[in-house]
């Protein structure tokens, strides 16, 4: 059976700005989850987790950015991941900093051991003069689900004054492999994210179809609508390897160990001039990493400029490519996935 996760499903994004802010944040994730049916203890360690990687935010960097919403994770158990962003001077001694009773801002040293502490799931990545990206994620019961075979990360972001993003993700996860999408609706707003939520819609009532096939459904889909970019890759855990289509400009990388791998799209609006749909095939061994980002991201980008982010968590890698390369001038969307088995 597959499991299907999306951008439908909740995000709050929070700019860190004041002590204020964090309260705003910690009462929006308690809300959250009330609604996932998080028991008092779980919800409890969810609140300690974003005062902490808020309260870090504003010593160390002075600004930053919380992301909350439900765990990007193919299985049924409620969570709550928490992806705390700043662009500060970095930590430098991590491991000690993570200690508690250290501290680099004479405070009592608490807060990162905090963050390690009532997590289920913890990671981070810093560089001096790079900034800190810490990553945490909470069940809504003691015991942790066993794992799909993917990680996800992905985040999304409308353009400023608007409520809805035409941009969008989503991810099926069963036994056999993965299906990730990434769209982008035309334009921006309510009409831009009707599409997006079309071609998403698509991937739902087939998860396991190929690319090719779930580029026609959302072609038809999407006729009553202004049309979309859409790309989709399927990965095959038997064969250690990875499928994609796409049409327009929402674009797709694989990195392989040291190797990257671009992935082609043709031209076209999916739901409206879509004339050619052709799969390409590249080897997606365990540890490979999938990259799915709309026009909003930047396309200068490369990992190794972060020395160690190939291995962190994938909602860790999203963090850092929406953090320096958004556009600011439409919605934006970055989808991170990872075979589970090895580190790419």
């Amino acid at each position: 059976m597959e499991t299907l996760i999306s951008s439908l499903q909740p995000q709050i994004v929070f700019p860190i700005l004041h002590a204020s802010d964090v309260a705003a944040a910690r009462r929006a994730g308690q809300k959250l989850a009330d609604a996932l049916g998080f028991a008092e203890v779980q919800a409890g360690r969810l609140a300690i987790v974003i005062t902490e990687a808020g309260t870090n935010i504003l010593k160390h960097a002075g600004e930053g950015t919380l992301y909350i919403m439900r765990a990007q994770s193919g299985v049924d158990t409620p969570g709550i991941d928490v992806l705390a962003v700043d662009n500060g001077p970095g930590i430098r001694d991590l491991q000690t900093s993570l200690r508690d009773g250290v501290s680099t801002a004479g405070t009592a040293g608490t807060g990162l051991g905090a963050l390690h502490r009532q997590a289920d799931e913890f990671d981070v990545w810093t560089a001096r003069d790079q900034g800190a990206v810490f990553f945490m994620r909470i069940w809504s019961s003691p015991a942790p689900p066993e794992p799909c075979g993917i990680e996800v990360g992905a985040l999304y972001v409308p353009l400023a004054g608007e409520d809805e993003s035409g941009d969008g993700w989503a991810v099926s996860c069963s036994p056999d492999g993965a299906t990730l999408l990434g769209v982008d609706g035309l334009g921006h707003g309510p009409e831009a994210h009707k599409a997006a939520a079309g071609a998403i819609a698509a991937l739902e009532w087939r998860p396991g179809a190929t690319p090719a096939e779930t580029l026609h459904a959302a072609h038809e889909a999407l006729r009553t609508t202004r049309g979309a970019a859409l790309s989709v890759a399927r990965i095959d855990y038997a064969v250690g390897e990875l499928r994609f289509a796409g049409i327009g400009n929402v674009g797709g990388v694989v990195y392989d160990g040291e190797a990257r791998r671009a992935l082609v799209s043709h031209n076209g609006i999916v739901g409206n001039n879509m004339r050619k749909v052709q799969e390409f095939s590249v080897d997606c061994p365990p540890g490979a990493l999938v990259i799915l980002h709309s026009d909003g991201i930047q396309t200068q980008w490369d990992l190794k400029a972060y020395p160690g982010l190939l291995a962190r968590t994938p909602a860790i890698v999203a963090g850092i490519l929406m953090r320096d390369f958004i556009r600011r001038r439409d919605d934006a969307m970055v989808l991170v996935g990872r075979r589970r088995g090895g580190h790419a």
